[in-house]
Parts: C-alpha cells; structure tokens; sequence
C-alpha cells in the first residue's frame, strides 16, 4: 500500500506544480483589486489554527480599518454568494464563518466558492469595507492578496513531512516563498528561545520571510445553555471531552491539565452532529453523571441552538472560549508590520525589496 500512496503522491505533486507554473506564466489569470487583501494560509491539511489568526487580526486592525472576512464556508448546504447574519444556522454557512460574525457582529462576513465573483459583490453592495481578509485562500491563486500570512502548527513540522497521500502537506514547500509573513501556531508555554530559533533557521532554509509565534490562550469555561440553578464547574471536576476539529490535540492536552478527563467524543473536523450523536453523549453522561461536557467553540457554535438535547445533556454542556496572543521575539511588531505591508502602494517594488532586505534576528538565549 506505501507503494502505491507514493507514486500518488508523486502525481499529485506534479499536478500542483503544472498548476502553479500555469499561473507564474500568466496562463491561467490572477486578479488584482483596488482594496488591500490579507490571505490567512497555509500548506497542510488539518487545523493549523486559521480562524483564531483571523479573528486576532479583526479584533486588532477594527479599530483602523473596516473590515470585511471572505471565507468559502466549508461543508454549508447553501452555493454562491451569502453574506452571514448572527441568526444564520452552521448549516448555512459553515461553522467557523459563523463563529466569526458571532463575535464580531458589525463586521461584514461572506462566504463563497468564487473568491474573484465575491470580492467584485462586496465592493459593489459594501463600499465602505477598505479591507478584505480571506479566510483560508492561499491555493486559490485567482486572487492576488496584497499579504500572505502562512500559518504553520507547531505541533506538526513541515520539514519533514510528505504531500498527500502520504502525508499533511497539500500544497509544495516552494510555495512558503510567497509568505509576507510566517505564523507559528499552537507553541506551547515550554517552548524556548532556543526552539524558536530552530524553527526561524528551518523556515529560513526556504525563504527569509519574518517568523512570528503565537499560542492559544484558554479563557474561562462557558455554559452552552443557561439555568439559573446551574452550580460553578471546579477544576478538577470530571470532564468528557467533545471536539470536532482539525487538530484537537492541543484542546485535549489543555482540557487534560485542568480537569479530570473520563472519556472522550472525538469528530472529523467541520463534523454536522446527528441525533445518534447527542445520544453517545447521553450515554457517555449515564456513565459519568458528574462529569461536564467540554467542547471548542466551533462545536459550541454547532449546538447551540438544538432544540433536540435533553435537559440532562444541555445542563452538562460547556465551552471553551480562547484567543490568540503573539509570543514576544526580535520580530515583536506584526500588527504593525502588518499594516505596513497593507499601506504599502506597489506590489512589484515590495517584491525586490523583500529579495534584498533579509532580516536575520534571532532570538536572545
């Protein structure tokens, strides 16, 4: 079977690279817009940690700009161009658009398959959004973004991985070299000055883009529903551990540390709950009748409005809200290199300029 995943494998590399040649020729056409484009990105499958990136830049850049997400809206029921609303159901929309307008209510969200159609639409019938984040569209080389940021899962290496089939990566190394900027997701609080270094010196070994550090901060469990008799959740306390994300490694270590986890309901990621579901969970319940239900906010934004889980189940139900805060290095400005590299007017000078100026700081040991 390794056999065979290799030579498919191999096709599907060369696939990519024809692709990406195809569009460096001018072959296949890239647009370009008259509004500044961050693309949130990244090579590999799996949650590398793009929505918390988007949500951080919308929360930090508000203030400055007004600001419009453009997500695809992966696994929606609904096609084409939809601009979402607090009301919306996941379903429509997709869960972790709609987490986004929930807690970012007055920005403009939208999902669509045809980034270059949905971007035309939002200058049309938004005409006072000056700035687009696009959500995950890094291989979608239709649009040309203004700024790169590639999101890199410190929990999973991309030095030594291997393209699909046989392993994470989706899209050739190479392509890193199109970054403005490298975000490394997910470190954990152990990580070292040292470790940064070696992660700086690996992707600098592909291209000398600025490398910045993030990880993901929990904030204080919420209720999924409410009652007024609902007592406070001790740490300590039993857990079951409800996820259904891309990576949920992270979410499982963290919730581990402060609870005392009994079982686990680990889904694919972008995962609709069925019935059958809630019914594991009720039965998981019965076995542990003190234990809370944990789950990620993506999942929180699945569940939250059923009307089908039993009162016993919903009580038990909580959610772990968290943030994204950057990691203190030589490199410690990116929202203000950011926005440098947003205000900055010419696409081709910023190329030549990025080849000569390579910033080689290390961190301090």
């Amino acid at each position: 079977m390794k056999p065979f995943l290799t030579i498919l494998s191999w096709i599907y590399g060369a696939v990519i690279a024809i692709r990406h040649r195809l569009y460096d020729w001018g072959v296949f056409r890239s647009y370009e817009f008259d509004i500044p484009i961050v693309c949130i990105g990244n090579i590999t499958v799996g949650g590398t940690g793009k929505t918390p990136m988007a949500e951080l830049l919308i929360g930090q850049l508000m203030d400055t700009y007004t600001i419009a997400l453009l997500s695809r809206g992966y696994g929606r029921r609904t096609k084409g161009y939809y601009e979402v609303t607090t009301a919306d159901n996941y379903l429509n929309v997709g869960d972790e658009p709609l987490q986004v307008k929930l807690k970012y209510p007055d920005s403009v969200v939208v999902v669509c398959e045809d980034r270059v159609a949905a971007i035309r639409r939002i200058r049309q019938e938004h005409p006072e959004v000056n700035l687009i984040i696009m959500d995950d569209g890094f291989q979608h080389r239709r649009v040309r973004a203004k700024v790169n940021i590639i999101i890199l899962d410190a929990t999973r290496p991309v030095k030594s991985d291997r393209l699909l089939p046989v392993g994470r990566l989706r899209d050739l190394k190479r392509r890193l070299k199109a970054a403005h900027f490298f975000m490394v997701s997910k470190c954990s609080e152990s990580m070292t000055p040292l470790d940064r270094r070696l992660w700086r010196n690996e992707l600098r070994s592909i291209a000398y883009q600025k490398v910045y550090f993030s990880h993901i901060v929990p904030l204080s469990i919420e209720p999924l529903f409410y009652f007024e008799d609902r007592e406070e959740v001790d740490y300590g306390s039993q857990a079951i551990i409800l996820a259904g994300v891309g990576n949920p490694r992270p979410f499982i270590r963290e919730i581990s540390v402060r609870f005392n986890v009994v079982d686990k309901m680990i889904m694919p990621d972008h995962h609709r709950y069925t019935l059958t579901d809630i019914e594991r969970l009720q039965e998981k319940l019965r076995r542990h009748p003190r234990a809370v239900i944990l789950m990620t906010e993506k999942d929180a934004v699945k569940l939250f409005r059923s009307r089908n889980i039993p009162e016993p189940v919903r009580r038990a139900m909580y959610y772990q809200p968290i943030e994204t805060q950057l990691i203190d290095g030589p490199d410690k400005d990116f929202i203000g290199n950011l926005k440098q590299e947003i205000e900055f007017k010419d696409f081709d000078s910023r190329k030549k300029m990025s080849k000569k100026s390579v910033n080689l700081d290390d961190d301090t040991l």
